[in-house]
């Protein structure tokens, strides 16, 4: 019998059953990719990191993501909760200042801030964003989301922004109308998959008490009706926001992003974007909250 030891993390809070869960598996070194896969599904927690030795001499670990039903390139708060794992449970903040993953869609660097007793908070950089034109109707759009067209804040427009990961970015006018809606799931999921789109994301600049901008976010196609508090999805929301001339390009932006609400998950983002001679430079911060740790038992290898 095999025992590997997992965590279940929650991203992007400092309490438990908050923020978005995640499964870490620190020492995946001799796992199958079949295993990782089982691992993920037998969790079922929206994304599952598994954190193998890396074979460059740049990064410190070579990690992989996997949703309960299929491997992706990259998420975001399976990232940020690794990286506290790490820092919090096995001594890498006395260590050094930072850890550096290698993922599908290249190297993502991740450091910690630490405060007067114990950590405060970790901070990937995300890769490069882009932004593409998708030619969708807005009712069209609108429906399948279970919106009103009306809904829709047409002052801002309807793009793909990716940080890796494609994701649909969708402005609505209030936070009212993002937490009454009520998407075709499968018809996403379609849609999505057709498109080659990780998720939806919807977004509103109407603020509140803590927070810059709040957002749901919709991942049918992976697997995740919906996504509690997404790093990648609101990484590639800041890049959008520069890249479509939102927010000034040479300036430097810290937002605070607030997500998982209608789901009673709820979720802050703080999220830094820096001009930079390639392009913008997107890092999203924020807290987590080691909530279960545990053996898994394996049949033994034959």
């Amino acid at each position: 019998m095999r025992q590997i030891t997992v965590y279940h993390v929650d991203a992007f809070t400092d309490q438990p059953f908050g923020g978005n869960p995640a499964g870490v598996v620190p020492d995946a070194g001799d796992l199958t990719e079949q295993e990782m896969q089982r691992i993920a599904n037998e969790l079922h927690l929206p994304e599952s990191a598994f954190l193998l030795p890396s074979d460059r001499p740049d990064a410190d670990f070579r990690v992989r993501y996997f949703t309960p039903q299929q491997e992706i390139d990259f998420c975001g708060h399976a990232t940020l909760g690794s990286a506290w794992l790490l820092a919090s449970e096995r001594n890498w903040a006395k260590r050094t200042e930072r850890v550096v993953f290698s993922t599908n869609v290249g190297l993502v660097p991740i450091d910690w801030a630490k405060g007067e007793t114990r950590l405060s908070q970790v901070t990937m950089t995300q890769i490069g964003p882009k932004v593409a034109e998708l030619a969708v109707a807005r009712q069209e759009l609108a429906r399948m989301l279970g919106l009103s067209v009306d809904d829709l804040d047409d002052r801002y427009p309807i793009r793909l922004a990716s940080t890796g990961v494609w994701h649909l970015m969708v402005p609505v006018k209030s936070r009212q109308a993002i937490d009454h809606a009520r998407p075709q799931l499968q018809e996403l999921s379609l849609h999505n998959k057709q498109h080659g789109i990780g998720t939806t994301h919807l977004f509103t600049f109407e603020r509140g008490t803590d927070y810059d901008l709040y957002t749901r976010d919709f991942a049918p196609a992976v697997g995740i009706p919906e996504d509690p508090v997404t790093g990648a999805a609101n990484g590639a929301l800041a890049g959008y926001l520069v890249l479509e001339g939102l927010l000034e390009q040479t300036k430097r932006h810290q937002l605070r992003i607030a997500q998982g609400d209608a789901i009673h998950r709820p979720g802050r983002l703080n999220i830094t974007i820096t001009p930079g001679e390639e392009g913008p430079i997107i890092q999203v911060g924020g807290s987590a909250h080691v909530t279960i740790s545990g053996q898994l038992r394996l049949p033994a290898e034959k």
